[in-house]
């Protein structure tokens, strides 16, 4: 055979051999999933409810006596004889109820907002008690005793209302005795409420998690958008097809590395998403 002949051979299967070399390298050249999952919103818009208009005795019941013992007690009968769970007394909820009676007192006035403003949701805050939803109850006169009084809140709608609500599960009560309207008599204050332990935790490590996922997801898939745009400038020479099906490996080793941490963090969405409803659940009870 003559070398012109064989010379022409070599190059046909060179030439061969490179087409079939690129065209494999095109072939698997993999695909990045693009990011989609939404976050459902925590809802923690807090509650108060008070018990309409305040509820005011005209007519003094003789030798009248309040206790917090005596009205947490008939608040919890009342509740036991409509089939709901006592509520629990908590020493903060004391305290708001007992500023909110101090307060009137100081600044006489008798509603559920003081003259600045501030009203149940406020007061509660301010001592340090995290809630769902919280309720108020006032009364102001003299009382024959703690029955006499939860019977005159049971008689009023908006009163009875907060007694009987399903989701309170913690009560504080203050009494107190002073003037008032240059009249020596009672007040009482009822602070129900639902704190925010109540309802199942949100993992906020898990949120924070999703976010650097979030951010490493999109440095990535900026890189594999310049990778795959160099890919598509195909080699002429075998020296260029090497180096070119490595960066193919890298580029396919980057869309897997993407692919995985896109599913985790998919799943981490979900989990999270899933407390989130819960604790939403929760909290409109």
């Amino acid at each position: 055979m003559n070398k012109k002949l064989i010379g022409i051979l070599i190059f046909l299967i060179a030439f061969v051999s490179l087409g079939t070399y690129l065209l494999i390298n095109d072939d698997i050249v993999k695909s990045f999933s693009e990011k989609s999952f939404e976050f459902v919103e925590k809802n923690i818009a807090r509650r108060v409810n008070t018990g309409g208009e305040p509820l005011r005795k005209e007519t003094d019941d003789e030798g009248s006596k309040l206790t917090v013992e005596g009205a947490i007690a008939e608040t919890n009968r009342h509740r036991r004889e409509a089939g709901l769970p006592e509520l629990e007394e908590n020493t903060l909820l004391n305290i708001s109820a007992q500023k909110k009676v101090d307060d009137m007192f100081s600044r006489q006035y008798f509603e559920h907002d003081a003259p600045t403003g501030e009203g149940a949701g406020d007061l509660v805050s301010d001592v340090g008690y995290e809630f769902i939803v919280v309720g108020e109850n006032l009364a102001l006169g003299n009382y024959k005793d703690d029955t006499v009084l939860l019977q005159a809140w049971m008689d009023s709608p908006g009163h009875r209302e907060n007694i009987l609500k399903g989701a309170y599960t913690q009560i504080g009560i203050a009494v107190g005795r002073g003037m008032f309207e240059g009249r020596e008599t009672w007040l009482a204050v009822q602070h129900f409420a639902k704190p925010l332990s109540a309802c199942p935790a949100i993992n906020d490590a898990t949120k924070s998690q999703i976010d650097s996922n979030n951010v490493k997801l999109d440095n990535m898939k900026v890189d594999l958008e310049n990778r795959k745009k160099e890919l598509e400038n195909k080699p002429t020479t075998r020296d260029e097809s090497e180096q070119y099906n490595k960066r193919v490996d890298e580029y396919n080793n980057l869309v897997s590395e993407y692919n995985a941490l896109l599913e985790t963090t998919k799943e981490l969405v979900g989990a999270y998403n899933s407390q989130v409803q819960n604790f939403n659940t929760c909290a409109k009870e």
